[in-house]
């Protein structure tokens, strides 16, 4: 009976977490459809709540953001609203740090998190998965004789939460796994391992052929 129970935890914890994450993104963007005006709100003109609309309508809004910010109007738009925000104390704070952070991660010319990597963290000896963000500030390496490399070390099962190091480069190993595959072996504790398809073994060498031709 316990093998039998654990058998269908398997089954339905996975699909009972991932619906659940879906339910709280959808709902987070339903919510966008509450900043607009009230007789624009599809509760209103249809009688009834649609579950989804906020999705579509995020989508759009992003959608439509990036192809405005993709002229020249647009531009000139971004900056003067970025410049409106840096005139304000806190928010000046926040959102350069964010707006730091996200061009960073999110950029397609960028390296932060395009690569995984062992490392051995916290103590000689002891190797664990990292993720690379990037080199060292010009500052950093006046200071530092030897080639460096910007290092992020999750922790597990939480991989939001970790420890930024700089590392010697030679003292990393670039991983073949991808981001995502060292991601779930992070989240997993180690349980989910990558599957590695095995190196082709080199040609024999001096070896006859025996088969005959009949």
């Amino acid at each position: 009976m316990k093998a039998t129970f654990v058998t269908g935890l398997l089954i339905w914890v996975p699909l009972a977490i991932t619906l659940w994450v879906i339910d709280l993104l959808v709902g987070t963007m339903d919510r966008t459809l509450d900043l607009l005006p009230l007789a624009w709100q599809p509760k209103v003109w249809l009688g009834r709540e649609v579950p989804g609309l906020g999705v579509v309508l995020t989508a759009l809004v992003i959608l439509v953001t990036g192809l405005l910010a993709r002229n020249i109007i647009g531009q000139r738009l971004v900056r003067a609203w970025e410049a409106l925000l840096s005139r304000i104390p806190i928010v000046r704070s926040i959102y350069s740090s964010v707006k730091q952070v996200s061009d960073t991660i999110l950029s397609p010319n960028g390296n932060a998190f395009r690569k995984a990597m062992l490392v051995q963290y916290p103590r000689p000896g002891v190797w664990t998965i990292a993720f690379q963000t990037g080199s060292p500030s010009p500052e950093v390496r006046s200071h530092v004789p030897v080639d460096m490399v910007s290092v992020y070390v999750p922790t597990t099962p939480n991989p939001t939460s970790g420890f930024f190091l700089m590392m010697p480069r030679d003292q990393v190993v670039e991983l073949k796994m991808t981001v995502d595959e060292a991601l779930k072996y992070v989240v997993s504790m180690g349980v989910v391992a990558p599957e590695v398809s095995p190196e082709p073994l080199p040609p024999a060498r001096g070896r006859r052929r025996t088969d005959r031709i009949v």
